[in-house]
């Protein structure tokens, strides 16, 4: 017997704006979805009101390297965004190495860069997924 279908939205963090794409476990397909533009409560508006719509099953937050591994400034950022999230909706979050993701939007010449790298962050999640199973 197959696992239930889940719905997944991931988010590329960052201070100004933040990326969103969704996606599911039976496509492994991750959609660029929008880009919130506003910080503290309007943000967290913003996704309840995401989270409202799409009812997820997890949340997929890009986490930030410097490219040796090291991390930054940003890496605990987003990892403080991600248990802010995990807080707010009690939703399991699975955090992924987002390196180079903003490089690879530029390089696929996405005209929204956020929401295209939480495209490029969920798509990675899905195909370690794949390499699991």
């Amino acid at each position: 017997m197959s696992e239930p279908t889940q719905t997944f939205l991931a988010f590329d963090y960052g201070l100004k704006r933040v990326g969103v794409a969704t996606g599911n476990s039976l496509m492994r397909q991750a959609q660029p979805l929008k880009t919130i533009a506003a910080e503290g409560d309007a943000r967290f508006a913003q996704i309840a009101r995401l989270i409202e719509e799409w009812r997820p099953d997890a949340l997929v937050v890009g986490v930030p390297f410097h490219p040796d591994g090291a991390e930054h400034e940003n890496t605990a950022r987003a990892r403080k965004f991600a248990r802010q999230l995990q807080g707010r909706h009690r939703l399991p979050i699975h955090e992924v190495d987002e390196r180079y993701s903003t490089t690879e939007a530029h390089a696929d010449g996405a005209r929204d860069l956020d929401s295209h790298s939480a495209a490029i962050i969920l798509q990675q999640y899905f195909n370690e997924l794949s390499s699991e199973t």
